[in-house]
């Protein structure tokens, strides 16, 4: 019997380190085979929901919604309106890069304590900074929003806000077709 549970951990190790290219599979991020390792993860790149925001949904990533359209002819952006842009984003981006690493690291600290047994009481300062320090990334979010829109015309801030809504429609419509695939939609398969 513990031959057995032996050979089945470690076959399953085995699997589990398996490189995505070996089974003929591009592993992307999140989008490996069952049991496929990612092997390099980016030092920024966080789990989603992970924000370094206080405000954590809601309020759009103007700069990164800029930078995926910048040459859409529809969004139509001057060539000063990009100069104007690329300003806001590194000043964003700057801000964001101090102190995320920060933000997520006392995340992390305060967490493990709490699992650990310290009492509430005593992370009591931790968290005040924390929410220190989200609520100065929310002002840099604000902020960048401001002076996007403020260089955007009215026609343009319209047409990034639409494809907004319309990704988020696109997904919201792939997440209920993925509940009624497993079962879960309450119609009869």
């Amino acid at each position: 019997m513990i031959k057995k549970i032996t050979l089945a951990t470690v076959t399953t190790l085995a699997l589990m380190a398996m490189p995505a290219q070996a089974e003929g599979m591009k592993c992307q991020t999140g989008k490996c085979g069952a049991g496929m390792m990612k092997t390099e993860k980016p030092a920024m790149k966080t789990k989603k929901g992970n924000s370094p925001f206080l405000i954590k949904h809601g309020l759009p990533h103007m700069t990164k919604m800029i930078m995926k359209n910048w040459d859409d002819a529809k969004l139509a952006l001057t060539p000063e309106q990009k100069e104007k842009l690329l300003v806001v984003r590194k000043e964003t981006m700057g801000s964001i890069m101090k102190l995320k690493p920060e933000v997520l690291a006392l995340e992390k600290e305060i967490v493990q304590a709490s699992k650990a047994g310290t009492k509430a009481s005593e992370l009591k300062v931790k968290v005040e900074k924390l929410a220190s320090l989200e609520a100065e990334l929310t002002m840099v979010h604000l902020t960048c929003l401001e002076n996007s829109n403020t260089i955007l015309n009215e026609e343009q801030a319209a047409y990034l806000m639409d494809m907004k809504k319309e990704k988020r429609q696109i997904k919201k419509e792939k997440m209920n077709g993925m509940k009624c695939a497993s079962g879960k939609c309450g119609g009869k398969r």
